[in-house]
C-alpha cells in the first residue's frame, strides 16, 4: 500500500495509535504525580471557616440572618394605618391579633404584621360581599325566580366574606402540616445519624435542613430557621419553643419536648431521638391500620349504590330476558 508508513491493524496505523495511547498514559501519570504532590489538609479549610464563624458570632450578627430578621420585624405603613383604623373602631383586640398570628405561623407566613390585615379583611369583606349580593339579587334581579333563596344567598355571601380569610389560612396550615408530617420520620433518622456522628444540635438541624430541603422544603425551612435561632438566641430552649409555635403537629411538639429535656438534663441525644423515631414509626403504622380498618365501612355506600345494581343487571338480566321471551312466545 503506497500511503502507509507502518504496519496496520483493522485499517489503523499501529504506530500512530500506540503513540496516542502512550501520550494519554504519560498525561495520566503526570496528573497523578501533581495531585499527590499538591495534596492539601482537608481540615485546614474547615478550621478556618469555624474561626470565621466564631468571629461573626462574637460580633453578634451575620449578614444573611440580619437581613432575614429585619424582614421579619419590618413594619408596613399600610398595616399601621389599618391597625389605627381598627383601633379607632374598637374592634381590634390583642387576643384576636395573637390568635391570627398563630394561624399565620401555622400557614408558614412569617410576617406577624399581616395579622392586622387579616382582621381588617374579616371586617370589610362581609360588607363588600353583602352589598354586592344585595345589588345583584334585589336591585338588578339576576335571579327573579328566587324568593327565599335570595335571603340564603345573601347570608352565604356575608358568611364567606367573614370566614373566607380564616378558612384560607386553615387550608394552608393543614397542607403545610401534612407535608411536614410526611418528612418528619426521615428528619428524625437523619438527626439520629448526625447526633451519633458527633455534630452539635444546631449543626445537626442545619445539616438535616440542607439534606431534606429539596424533598421536603417546608420541613427544611423550619429546621433551618431553628438552626439559626439556636445559634443566636440567648436561650436555646426558646428556639425549640418557637419551632413548636410555628408547626401545628403533636409530633413536632414531642420532638421539641425531647430536645428541651436533653438540653436540660444532659441525656444522650441519639438514644432519645431513636426512641422518638421508633414511636413515630409505630404511630404511622397504627394510622395506616386505622385507615385500612375504616375502608370496609367507607366502601359500603359505593358498593350498594353503584356495584350491586350493575352486578344484579349482569347476573339476572339474561334470565329476565329469557323469561320475558318465553312468556311472550307462550301468549302468542
Amino acid at each position: 500500500m503506497e500511503g502507509s508508513t507502518g504496519p496496520t491493524l483493522l485499517g489503523f496505523d499501529v504506530i500512530v495509535v500506540g503513540s496516542i495511547l502512550a501520550g494519554v498514559a504519560a498525561l495520566a501519570v503526570m496528573l497523578a504525580i501533581y495531585t499527590a504532590v499538591t495534596i492539601k489538609d482537608p481540615m485546614a479549610k474547615r478550621v478556618k471557616a469555624l474561626e470565621g464563624r466564631r468571629e461573626e458570632l462574637k460580633m453578634g450578627l451575620v449578614t444573611a440572618s440580619a437581613k432575614k430578621r429585619q424582614s421579619l420585624v419590618r413594619k408596613n405603613d399600610k398595616t399601621e394605618k389599618i391597625k389605627s383604623a381598627l383601633g379607632d373602631m374598637k374592634v381590634l383586640q390583642q387576643s384576636q391579633v395573637e390568635d391570627v398570628q398563630q394561624k399565620l405561623a401555622w400557614a408558614g407566613i412569617r410576617n406577624k404584621e399581616l395579622a392586622v390585615l387579616v382582621i381588617g379583611l374579616r371586617a370589610v369583606l362581609p360588607i363588600v360581599f353583602g352589598l354586592t349580593a344585595f345589588v345583584l339579587l334585589y336591585i338588578l334581579e339576576i335571579k327573579p325566580d328566587w324568593e327565599m333563596k335570595r335571603v340564603a344567598a345573601l347570608g352565604l355571601a356575608v358568611f364567606i366574606g367573614y370566614k373566607g380569610p380564616e378558612l384560607y389560612l386553615q387550608n394552608l396550615a393543614k397542607k403545610r402540616s401534612d407535608l411536614i408530617r410526611k418528612g418528619l420520620p426521615d428528619a428524625l433518622d437523619l438527626l439520629v445519624i448526625c447526633a451519633e456522628a458527633g455534630l452539635t444540635v444546631d449543626a445537626a438541624f442545619n445539616r438535616v435542613a440542607r439534606e431534606l430541603g429539596r424533598a421536603y422544603p417546608e420541613l427544611g425551612d423550619e429546621f433551618a430557621l431553628t438552626a439559626i435561632e439556636l445559634s443566636f438566641l440567648n436561650e436555646r430552649r426558646q428556639a425549640f419553643s418557637n419551632l413548636a409555635y410555628r408547626v401545628n403537629l403533636e409530633a413536632v411538639k414531642g420532638v421539641v419536648t425531647t430536645m428541651v429535656q436533653t438540653e436540660k438534663y444532659g441525656t444522650p441525644l441519639a438514644s432519645a431521638l431513636r426512641v422518638l423515631s421508633a414511636e413515630f414509626r409505630n404511630e404511622r403504622m397504627m394510622r395506616a391500620e386505622e385507615k385500612a380498618a375504616r375502608l370496609p365501612a367507607i366502601m359500603t355506600v359505593p358498593l350498594i349504590l353503584f356495584i350491586l345494581p350493575v352486578l344484579f343487571i349482569v347476573i339476572l338480566g339474561p334470565a329476565a330476558c329469557s323469561i320475558a321471551d318465553a312468556f311472550s312466545g307462550g301468549i302468542g
